[in-house]
């Protein structure tokens, strides 16, 4: 096949980069602009806010194409997974292949616009994004490389703005693999009975009975490093308030939890909101600032 897509599969490919089903975009993006917002010390530029939200949405693309291709002969066999465009060979191998090769292709055209430092950093992306799929085949912990992998936006941003990387950023970069191991860790939940049949390998097994209690001590490691990262930089009070309020957000979705397999799924989705007020509050506190 050639490598301009069938036009007629547009459906197909749309669903293969989870264009259908946002929540990774957004879960992605978040810290990605928490990061933008603070390397900048106020609001970013139009050209590098635009550069690294279309970043996230092609390397997201990329990572569900390559993810499905990597389960493509297991997804079948899971409930939430089995009408997968691959799964179902709406989608040949080969072309969701050609789809990711694509995709990076589109986002490495984005680097031309950042410094070269940023442009190896990229490389780094590329390869997380590419190797965590194959992971739940060799580890118990492949939500901490899909954390990884979600929070190298972070180093990148600051590698862009400042040229360098600060210990704050690295403990921004901590608190995010925290949360998405947190949050993920939710999402393996509702695939664990099916997981332990088939022999794939995750956090959500791994913990066990423990599941909660551990996403809670990531949760708390979480808002422990965002508080200590809005002190050394001298964040306002909205800042701190959006911390605060996202106390009640991780009650709420242990509740979920709790109750079910489905409610675990609600939880997974409902950090989109946590993601959401966090960045709320460091926008309002670097206004405040700005006014100040």
């Amino acid at each position: 096949m050639s490598w301009q897509l069938r036009w007629q599969h547009r459906a197909f490919y749309s669903q293969l980069m989870r264009l259908d089903k946002p929540i990774g975009i957004y879960l992605l993006l978040w810290p990605t602009w928490w990061a933008l917002w603070l390397a900048a010390e106020g609001i970013p530029s139009f050209s590098m806010w635009l550069v690294f939200t279309l970043g996230v949405i092609l390397m997201r693309s990329a990572g569900c194409v390559i993810n499905d291709y990597a389960d493509r002969k297991v997804d079948g066999q899971v409930e939430r997974t089995k009408n997968r465009p691959l799964a179902t060979g709406a989608v040949t191998a080969r072309e969701a292949l050609q789809l990711f090769v694509l995709l990076l292709v589109l986002a490495a055209s984005l680097l031309l616009f950042l410094n070269r430092a940023t442009q190896l950093l990229a490389l780094v992306a590329v390869l997380l994004a590419s190797c965590y799929p194959f992971m739940k085949r060799y580890t118990h912990l492949p939500q901490v490389v899909l954390g990884a992998a979600y929070s190298w936006g972070i180093p990148m941003a600051f590698m862009a703005y400042q040229g360098e990387i600060p210990g704050y950023a690295w403990a921004l970069y901590l608190a995010n693999l925290c949360w998405t191991v947190a949050y993920d860790t939710y999402y393996a939940l509702v695939d664990r009975p099916d997981d332990l049949q088939i022999g794939v390998k995750s956090t959500a097994i791994l913990f066990g009975a423990f599941a909660l209690p551990i996403i809670a001590v990531l949760q708390l490691i979480f808002l422990s490093l965002l508080s200590w990262i809005g002190w050394q930089l001298l964040l306002g009070w909205p800042y701190y308030l959006a911390i605060v309020a996202t106390l009640p957000a991780f009650a709420y979705q242990h509740w979920l939890a709790y109750n079910s397999r489905q409610g675990a799924f609600k939880a997974f989705l409902h950090n989109h909101y946590v993601g959401l007020i966090i960045f709320i509050g460091l926008f309002v506190s670097f206004a405040q600032q700005s006014q100040g």
